[in-house]
């Protein structure tokens, strides 16, 4: 991957705050650092809900003669007359086409790294679309196996794993296991390493149960599956503790202890990380062949076309997806 060429954002839903977030990002470009980057979809997408400059480029690498004076856009091919904050079929099409376009240039090396706008999930489903999520999708356009690609939520003050994620509660006993929390575990500690630059990453784990299960008085996840993940990880020579209850995980002082918690289901990892950061809170996918990063919130399509949504998870999902594909270049 070229250290020097720009950031693939994906525009996301054009009837959502993509387009807007993005837009406003590249207004604060000089003053936050944020490294060269190109918006993947469509041009009218942002002058149907921002009046600064934008600039098509044919290439991608044009963006570098562009950025200072406009918001470089790439085509994708499909574009949607969509209304800000209606979402429609013809939106998700469209966000789908700037998905895969974008994908394509960083996986290809023309672009360092892949940021992804907000889709509505709801619409892709109804255009065919077969996967969780975005992170599941890049994920397989990349050739990697599900359980071998981890996302992580990331803020300024903390990192969290949901070992579990898009399920419901009553389905996460059942979903875990000792090799899944090792292989994802494995995961995270190599992408701190690789992304982050923590050369001896600490990794914490969450119970499941309240009290972590009171020594099997409040259920036996713990004993049967926890402690022996944390076991075989450190064996293997990672920094692995608990497992510990999480009401006690998450605080200021806990915090200073671990550079990511691997937590059992999605709300325990995401309730901290929104309360805590929920205008900066990025999501990165761990585990592939190339940098990936998000907004950790959704399209906001009540948000949409109103000059109301806030930048920071974009800005925040920019800089942080720079900073690794950095890394990787001087390693």
């Amino acid at each position: 991957m070229a250290s020097g060429a720009p950031l693939a954002i994906a525009m996301g839903d054009p009837a959502g705050v993509g387009p807007e977030i993005i837009a406003k990002s590249w207004v604060v470009r000089t003053l936050r650092s944020l490294p060269p980057f190109a918006m993947v979809g469509d041009a009218g997408a942002v002058a149907r809900v921002w009046s600064g400059p934008v600039e098509e480029i044919g290439n991608i690498a044009d963006a570098h003669a562009v950025f200072d004076r406009a918001l470089p856009v790439l085509p994708s091919g499909l574009s949607a007359e969509v209304v800000p904050g209606v979402a429609d079929v013809a939106g998700a099409r469209a966000a789908l086409n700037a998905l895969e376009c974008a994908i394509d240039l960083a996986r290809s090396g023309a672009a360092r790294a892949l940021v992804t706008g907000p889709v509505s999930k709801a619409q892709l489903y109804g255009i065919g679309f077969n996967q969780p999520g975005q992170t599941e999708f890049v994920a397989e356009r990349c050739g990697v196996a599900p359980d071998d690609a981890v996302m992580m939520l990331a803020g300024p003050s903390l990192r969290v794993v949901p070992l579990t994620a898009h399920v419901a509660l009553a389905a996460v006993p059942s979903l875990l296991s000792v090799d899944l929390l090792v292989t994802k575990a494995r995961t995270t500690a190599a992408a701190l390493r690789r992304d982050f630059g923590i050369a001896a990453p600490r990794l914490a784990f969450a119970g499941v149960n309240p009290h972590a299960g009171e020594s099997g008085a409040i259920g036996r996840e713990e004993i049967d599956i926890l402690e022996p993940a944390i076991a075989q990880l450190r064996a293997e020579g990672i920094d692995a503790t608990g497992p510990f209850a999480a009401d006690t995980l998450f605080h200021a002082r806990a915090r200073k202890h671990y550079d990511a918690a691997m937590c059992c289901y999605h709300d325990q990892a995401l309730v901290p990380i929104k309360t805590l950061h929920f205008d900066e809170g990025v999501n990165m996918t761990l585990g592939l062949p190339i940098v990936r990063t998000s907004p950790d919130h959704g399209t906001a399509f009540n948000l949409a076309g109103g000059d109301r949504a806030h930048p920071g998870a974009m800005i925040a999902a920019i800089a942080m997806a720079g900073q690794a594909a950095d890394r990787r270049a001087r390693a």
